[in-house]
């Protein structure tokens, strides 16, 4: 099949139909195709046949599929024949930082979260021998699946022809051009980048973060100017890797899904608040206690005789009292009564160790080099399952899920998971002492989890192994997986 046959409706590798032209830049093209086989969106590049570059593209995008951070776009397929070169990834949808600019500046922390999480997924891609040489905000992405995604790793330096000899710093100085467009609406480059406006120059410099935009941090000033203003920088360091970028943005508190919060009722109407209803007008009265009325005769009579019945007790009582003074007999024996109990808070207890779990799959795996994201107490980490077409997990098996190795036998009390706040998921929490899904008790059960999910044992648990067990997934983006951000277990404190 020659280039010039590539048109809409053309099915690559029987299971990729294109549907849309995207974009076509010297000799190549980007198009919105379907999967037909997952019934999902991807995209497609294809090549004319005489672009020249197709061999490095195709081989970059092999070594771009093994990369198994979620943050880094997926390479599903990519092939180069006689018929047709082409090479077939995640199609992703949401807003990219220049959307995210078009009304100005963002706030500095969110800014610096996005790009936080870029740096750890570029230097996930660094320890594989794969970089980026040309990160613009266009490839930088909030999903709609409130996810970042970095695009275009390996793929777009093969297809624009890029190299250099130290792709650590030109991706570290990349990460800083975005930090910056983020705190400033401003690109740090010559010319204007995705929508954004040149930044401001000062004695033949960019100037700062700080000197562009009002209320930047000095923290997040300081870390810009050392990756990507050497001229600002006042004797600190180079932060010369995506590493080092991830490692100074570490402590920057991560993007999460923004909770639904419903609005409160509205206030009940006061006692003098007029309402209409269907046309008749009411009005609400304010009660008001009637003052008290003076006693009557019988009234008093009846108090006299009260008041003389309690004197009478009171000197019943003294004369009773001054004759056990005078000779008391043997003292009493109280009768003792049992302490209350002292409750003590329930106490988190940190697991040893977490892996995915798919007991039931072929490769027996779900993601476990993610499963520590899940527990190290970082809520922009996550472990997240493998893709499946529908939510019943293609009907390949009941469930998957994460599995939580206490060190020991635990009592647990509550575990407190945090999902993404897409509806649909059903989870169950088992326990037991052995890591065999058979040995594993269900204890708790919740459908339609999303946000933050208390789980609860129904009866006391205990056991060395929790496994939070997904039976259904929420959809995003066309496909299916489960996501967990965090997970806190909870023992029973001790008095």
């Amino acid at each position: 099949m020659s280039a010039s046959a590539v048109e809409p409706g053309t099915r690559l590798a029987e299971r990729f139909r294109l549907e849309d032209r995207v974009s076509e830049s010297e000799g190549a093209t980007l198009w919105k195709a379907i999967d037909e086989i997952l019934a999902r969106p991807v995209a497609v590049h294809t090549f004319d046949s005489d672009f020249p570059r197709v061999t490095e593209v195709v081989t970059a995008a092999r070594a771009a599929s093994r990369l198994t951070d979620p943050r880094l776009t997926q390479v599903f397929d990519a092939a180069e024949d006689d018929e047709l070169a082409y090479v077939v990834s995640e199609w992703v949808t949401g807003d990219s930082l220049s959307d995210l600019l078009a009304g100005g500046p963002m706030e500095p922390e969110r800014a610096a979260a996005l790009v936080a999480e870029a740096a750890e997924a570029l230097a996930h891609a660094h320890e594989h021998d794969l970089h980026h040489l040309c990160l613009r905000p266009g490839n930088l992405v909030w999903t709609t699946g409130n996810t970042v995604k970095v695009l275009g790793v390996g793929v777009d330096a093969a297809l624009a022809g890029l190299t250099t000899d130290d792709p650590a710093l030109d991706d570290a100085e990349g990460l800083g051009r975005l930090l910056y467009a983020g705190l400033t609406g401003h690109w740090p480059g010559d010319e204007e980048e995705g929508g954004l406006p040149a930044a401001p120059m000062s004695d033949g410099h960019f100037c700062t973060p700080r000197q562009v935009t009002a209320g930047v941090p000095g923290y997040l000033d300081t870390i810009t100017c050392r990756a990507v203003l050497p001229e600002s920088r006042r004797g600190q360091s180079a932060l010369a890797s995506p590493a080092q970028v991830a490692e100074a943005l570490a402590d920057v508190a991560r993007p999460l899904p923004i909770p639904f919060t419903p609005a409160p009722p509205p206030p009940p109407p006061t006692p003098t608040t007029a309402s209409r209803s269907e046309g008749l007008e009411t009005r609400q009265h304010l009660y008001v206690p009637s003052p008290p009325k003076p006693p009557s005769t019988l009234n008093r009579a009846l108090m006299t005789f009260v008041v003389l019945l309690v004197i009478a007790a009171v000197g019943v009582g003294a004369w009773t009292l001054g004759r056990k003074l005078g000779n008391p007999g043997p003292p009493p024996v109280a009768e003792s009564s049992p302490p209350p109990s002292a409750t003590a808070e329930p106490q988190i207890v940190k697991p040893s160790n977490a892996t995915g779990f798919d007991p039931l799959g072929d490769d027996r795996a779900e993601h476990p080099e993610l499963a520590k994201d899940a527990i190290d107490g970082k809520p922009g980490t996550f472990w997240k399952t493998t893709n499946y077409v529908s939510a019943t997990l293609g009907n390949l098996k009941p469930g998957v899920g994460l599995l939580l190795d206490m060190g020991k036998s635990t009592k647990i009390a509550d575990v407190i998971a945090t999902l993404p706040d897409t509806p649909g998921a059903s989870i169950e929490l088992k326990v037991g002492d052995s890591p065999d899904l058979d040995a594993l008790k269900t204890v708790a059960k919740q459908k339609d989890a999303s946000g933050k999910v208390t789980l609860t044992p129904d009866k006391p648990a205990t056991g060395q192994y929790v496994l939070i067990w997904f039976t259904r997934l929420p959809a995003e983006d066309g496909m299916f997986h489960g996501t967990i951000y965090d997970v806190v277990v909870y023992s029973p404190g001790t008095a």
